[in-house]
């Protein structure tokens, strides 16, 4: 999963899911160590690559 992201999603706007109601949006700024990092408004969000459910681009 995480060289997936990195080759198709890293430096772009996405949605991430994974699971209840929640949906973190924001810019991907990095993928490693199974660590996802979105930024968005100068704040950062890190999300365990296990975790994701879906992933999609806005």
């Amino acid at each position: 999963m995480q060289s997936f992201i990195v080759e198709h999603y890293l430096n772009k706007v996405v949605d991430v899911y994974c699971g209840g109601p929640d949906v973190f949006r924001g810019n991907i700024e990095a993928c490693a160590d199974n660590v996802l990092t979105l930024e968005k408004d100068g704040k950062h969000t890190h999300i365990a690559i296990d975790k994701v459910i879906a992933i999609w681009a806005q």
